[in-house]
């Protein structure tokens, strides 16, 4: 049956004012859409006319799932779920998909060679205001912010961000330059801001901040927000063989995209690429791996204007509450934005984790029954007893959910934190990667067992040919060079096995100011040479002028060399 024929949907309008604009909004287009998907035989292809395409949330499906690294949810609006479907694609032919109120935009579960093609997603209220700052006199900063652009109010002398579902204040604010990459800022980036304000007229408020002592000017476009991440735009879950091609995300109530126990994972161009007039896109990473597998590749894609990293692999690790008997532990999901869905199944292989220490123990365990007995602890059960030396405050992870890793000419740029994480022992592989303004590190490869427990030590990792075009603007968590090696480890004086190992950069170009270009902590066998690298002034030194930072315990196997100018 041809899909596309049948996708004829009438455009009745209603009428929505916000900031005294008066807007058309199109009818819901989501029931006879997702009547589509759920029609989809194996093999489908549902091609649609290309224009804007409206989803709600009064009429979506509500499903009840845990999403790695978000606020968790209850009774969630999904706008097009796809679930156990196999080899079906949404070729959106270059449709704009417009989500309105809190909701999950897009959902694959239980299903395999879901492909998605030639859409763009995005919110019809940002999950942010942005303003450029028009004055700052008196102690106090006036933002010109667009009526059109962005949903807001002042009432009782408080600024609001307006939804479709509610309202929230702020509490933060990230600023950008005017022509796209972020204002150089200690701390993360984040400014600690006022909600306190007056509105002057249609689009100027006046906040009682001032932005000069925060070292601010005039021009410069402040991002006001706050940290709560409930949806990312896409989710992954329990999905094989997935494929994005060409799909933009500009807007997002969380990650752009989020994956979870899910195999072999295709990016093919697209991104997250900012709106005409807009400067922030995720309120969170890009794109994010938790506990996954196969082979994740991810090609030609644009990163810029996330809150965050453009993308993060990891495992996540539960700590060991309590051994209950020789084969037996209560395990907990630490973080509370990490809580719920499947870590470990039955007869599943598990890693041993020294907590103070990040040690992993040589031998591996087995799960012979893994019982969740509340959203953030399982017992686990294991066929043999569990290795000598370890119990409460130690952790464990699944050894059999890594993934390798192909991160190949994407671009990544204007973005807070850092630019790419990697924490898996399979192979990783960056290559031919334009990292340009990062806040923090372009690439991080980290871990701990104390913190968020995103664990997965690295044993294979190549970083080859890429530009450095001045990343590490400012000190940001865990970063403290272009490229950091830094696990966090607590107990790093007793610790006799290193958490990194086999890191090879080489053939890369550095465009840099005087920052470190490489931190090593916890590794072995590092292998930096044949890079060129071309020092300038345009920011504040960092480090003291040294190119590497060696931290103890003294590495192993360390070749530092071929630093050409």
């Amino acid at each position: 049956m041809n899909i596309a024929s049948r996708f004829f949907l009438t455009m009745g309008m209603m009428a929505c004012v916000v900031n005294g604009d008066v807007s058309a909004v199109p009818q819901d287009d989501g029931l006879q859409l997702r009547d589509r998907i759920n029609e989809a035989a194996e093999g489908s292809s549902i091609s649609l006319p290309k224009r804007v395409y409206h989803f709600f949330p009064a009429t979506s499906p509500k499903m009840n799932f845990h999403v790695s690294n978000h606020d968790q949810q209850r009774d969630i609006p999904v706008g097009l779920p796809f679930v156990k479907k196999k080899n079906v694609t949404l070729d959106g032919k270059g449709s704009i998909f417009v989500f309105h109120g809190k909701m999950q935009p897009v959902l694959v579960q239980d299903s395999s060679g879901v492909t998605l093609r030639n859409m763009t997603i995005r919110y019809a209220a940002p999950w942010v205001v942005e303003g450029k700052i028009s004055e700052i006199a008196g102690g106090k900063t006036t933002l010109a912010i667009s009526s059109k652009l962005f949903q807001w109010k002042v009432e009782n002398g408080r600024f609001r961000i307006l939804r479709e579902d509610g309202e929230e204040g702020v509490g933060m604010a990230l600023p950008f330059e005017a022509k796209g990459p972020m204002v150089p800022m200690e701390g993360g980036g984040d400014l600690g801001w006022t909600d306190q304000a007056e509105q002057l007229s249609r689009n100027e408020v006046r906040f009682n901040k001032d932005a000069n002592r925060m070292g601010l000017k005039r021009g410069q476009i402040l991002v006001l927000r706050n940290g709560f991440r409930p949806h990312p735009a896409i989710l992954l879950y329990r999905a094989t063989n997935t494929s994005l091609d060409n799909v933009v995300i500009s807007d997002s109530q969380g990650m752009g995209l989020l994956a979870q126990r899910s195999k072999n994972i295709t990016i093919r161009g697209g991104g997250c690429v900012r709106a005409t007039g807009r400067y922030c896109t995720t309120s969170a990473d890009a794109t994010h791996f938790s506990n996954c597998r196969g082979l994740i590749h991810v090609e030609g894609a644009l990163y810029e204007g996330m809150m965050d990293d453009a993308i993060n692999v990891h495992s996540t690790c539960l700590g060991i509450e309590k051994l209950e008997s020789p084969t037996c532990v209560i395990a907990k999901y630490m973080h509370h934005q990490s809580v719920g869905f499947e870590v470990f199944m039955d007869g599943e292989r598990v890693q041993f984790i020294r907590g103070k220490t990040l040690e992993n123990i040589p031998e591996l365990g087995r799960v012979k029954k893994a019982e969740m007995l509340d959203e953030r602890h399982v017992r686990l059960t294991f066929e043999e007893p569990v290795p000598a030396g370890i119990g409460e405050g130690d952790a464990v992870e699944n050894a059999d959910w890594y993934p390798s890793v192909e991160f190949i000419s994407n671009t990544v740029r204007y973005n807070r934190a850092r630019g790419a994480l990697f924490t898996t022992p399979k192979s990783v592989l960056v290559k031919g990667n334009k990292f340009v303004r990062s806040h923090g590190s372009a690439i991080l490869l980290a871990g701990d067992a104390q913190g968020w427990y995103e664990s997965g030590a690295c044993s294979d990792v190549k970083i080859i040919g890429n530009l450095f075009d001045h990343n590490l603007t400012a000190s940001y968590q865990f970063t403290d060079a272009v490229i950091a090696i830094c696990p966090e480890v607590r107990d790093i004086g007793n610790q006799k096995q290193r958490y990194h190992r086999n890191i090879l950069i080489r053939g890369n170009t550095f465009l840099t100011h005087h920052v470190p270009l490489l931190s090593i902590r916890s590794a072995e066998n590092v292998t930096f040479d044949k890079n060129k690298v071309q020092w300038d002034d345009l920011f504040q030194p960092r480090g003291n002028g040294r190119p590497f930072i060696i931290k103890e315990p003294t590495p192993e196997k360390i070749i530092l060399q071929n630093i050409h100018p």
